[in-house]
C-alpha cells in the first residue's frame, strides 16, 4: 500500500462527464490498495469566466475580493468530485485549502505557503476516506483567504505530498507526460521518460505550462517524487526526480517558449556606481520580477540597458522608471511588446560546445532577428518577435534531433491551473 496525492487540472474536471471519469480513476487507484488524496483545480474556464464577470463590475477589482471570488471555483470542483465518488459507493470528504491546513503569507493573488498542518487530512485518510482538497488557496494567520496565482494547484499538490509524506505525487493533465516541446505546436515532439528537477525547473520558468515553477521548487527541496501523466489515458507518464539517466546523445532535452514578455529600454543612464542597484531595487520593492538584462557599452559616461518583465508588469515597471527620473536621470524609457522568449534546456549542454551557435543558426535560417540572449549551464534563451514563434520552435526541435515518428497525445484544452 502506498499514499498517493493525485492532482487533476481544469481540463480533467471540465464537465460532469469528465468529473465522473476522474472519480472512477481515483477509485481504481484505491482498489489497487492505495490511500488517495486528491487536489483539484476549478472546472474548465470557470476562473476566466469569474475574472471577466468581476471586471464588468469593477475594471480594477480589489485583490482581496478577487481572492474571495477565485477560491470558489476550486470549492465547486472539490464538492462535486466528492459527490461523484460517494455516488459510486466510496467514502470521500472535501476540504478547502484552509481546512486542509494551508497557512500562507499575506499576499493576495500570489501568496506563498508558510506552513501546512495536515492533521485533518491525515485523520480522514486514517478513517479510510478519499480526501479531496481545493487547490490554489490558503489562509493567513489573521484569517484572510489567499490564492497562490496561476499554477497554484500544482503547488498545493506537491506541498501537501511533502507534508503528509506521500510516496508519489501524480499530476494529471491533458497530455500524457512531459514532452521535448509543446505538442500542440510540434506534433512529433518526444515524450520524456524522466527529467531532473533542475531541467524541469528551467523549462517551467521558461514557459513550459505542464508544471508550475513553484511546484517544481517545492518538489526538489522536499524530494517529492513527481509523475506527470494524462487523465485521458493510462499511458506511462514522465517521472521528475533528482538524478536521471541522460539519453544517449541528448544534449538538449526540451524547448520552451514564453509569450508573456515585455522589454523595457532605458537610454542615457549615468555610468555611476549604485545606479543599477537603485533602479532594480525599486523594481524589487514593487514586487516586479525582472528576467533578462542587457547593458550596452558606455559612451560619454552614459549607457543604455534593456530588461524584460511580464506583460502584466509592464505598466508598473514603466511607472517605477519614471518615478526615478529626477533622482537618477536618463534620457528616455521605452517599452516593446509582441515578443516571445524561446529557450533550449538540457543538462548535457555544459559539456558540449557549440550548442548556442547551433540555436542562433537555426533561428537565423528562419529569417528571424535575435533581440536578447541569456545563458546558464543548462539553458540558452533568445527573445525574438512573436510572429514567427511556431516556425522557430519547429526548426529548433529538428535541429537538435528531437523529432520522432510518433504523434504526441493531447487529450483536451490546456489546463489553466
Amino acid at each position: 500500500m502506498a499514499l498517493y496525492v493525485m492532482k487533476f487540472g481544469g481540463s480533467s474536471v471540465g464537465d460532469t462527464e469528465r468529473m465522473q471519469r476522474v472519480a472512477k480513476r481515483i477509485i481504481e487507484k484505491q482498489d489497487e490498495g492505495h490511500d488517495c488524496v486528491v487536489v483539484v483545480s476549478a472546472m474548465g474556464d470557470t476562473t476566466d469566466d469569474l475574472i471577466d464577470q468581476a471586471r464588468l463590475l469593477n475594471p480594477n477589482p480589489p485583490a482581496r475580493e478577487m481572492d474571495m471570488l477565485m477560491t470558489t471555483g476550486e470549492q465547486i470542483s472539490m464538492a462535486m468530485l466528492s459527490m461523484a465518488i460517494q455516488h459510486l459507493g466510496r467514502e470521500a470528504v472535501s476540504f478547502t485549502g484552509w481546512q486542509a491546513g494551508f497557512e500562507t503569507e499575506a499576499e493576495h493573488g500570489k501568496a506563498r505557503i508558510r506552513n501546512i498542518q495536515p492533521e485533518r487530512v491525515l485523520k480522514a485518510i486514517g478513517a479510510g476516506k478519499i480526501v479531496i482538497v481545493a487547490g490554489f488557496q490558503g489562509i493567513t494567520a489573521e484569517g484572510e483567504i489567499t490564492t497562490f496565482g496561476r499554477g497554484g494547484s500544482d503547488t498545493t499538490a506537491v506541498a501537501l505530498a511533502a507534508a503528509i509524506h506521500a510516496d508519489t505525487c501524480e499530476i494529471y493533465t491533458d497530455v500524457d507526460g512531459i514532452y521535448s516541446t509543446d505538442p500542440r505546436i510540434v506534433k512529433c515532439a518526444r515524450k520524456l521518460e524522466e527529467i531532473s528537477y533542475d531541467e524541469m525547473l528551467e523549462l517551467a520558468n521558461l514557459g513550459a505550462a505542464v508544471l508550475h515553477p513553484r511546484a517544481v521548487e517545492y518538489a526538489k527541496h522536499n524530494n517529492v517524487r513527481l509523475v506527470v501523466r494524462s487523465s485521458f489515458n493510462y499511458n506511462e507518464g514522465t517521472v521528475v526526480k533528482e538524478e536521471t539517466t541522460m539519453e544517449q546523445g541528448a544534449v538538449v532535452n526540451g524547448i520552451a517558449y514564453d509569450k508573456n514578455v515585455a522589454r523595457l529600454t532605458i537610454r542615457g543612464v549615468a555610468d555611476l556606481p549604485g545606479v543599477l542597484a537603485k533602479m532594480f531595487g525599486e523594481l524589487a520593492t514593487a514586487k516586479i520580477d525582472v528576467d533578462l538584462i542587457v547593458q550596452s557599452g558606455v559612451l560619454d559616461g552614459k549607457a543604455d540597458f534593456s530588461y524584460t518583465v511580464s506583460l502584466a508588469d509592464r505598466e508598473r515597471a514603466l511607472a517605477v522608471m519614471e518615478s526615478l527620473r529626477s533622482e537618477l536621470p536618463f534620457s528616455e524609457v521605452t517599452s516593446e511588446i509582441d515578443l516571445v522568449k524561446v529557450s533550449i534546456v538540457g543538462a548535457g549542454m555544459v559539456s558540449h560546445p557549440g550548442v548556442a551557435a547551433q540555436m542562433f543558426a537555426a533561428i537565423s535560417a528562419q529569417g528571424v532577428s535575435i533581440k536578447m540572449v541569456s545563458t546558464s549551464e543548462i539553458k540558452v534563451s533568445c527573445v525574438i518577435e512573436a510572429g514567427r514563434l511556431q516556425d522557430v520552435v519547429v526548426a529548433l526541435h529538428t535541429a537538435y534531433g528531437l523529432d520522432t515518428e510518433e504523434q504526441a497525445f493531447v487529450g483536451g484544452p490546456q489546463d489553466r491551473r
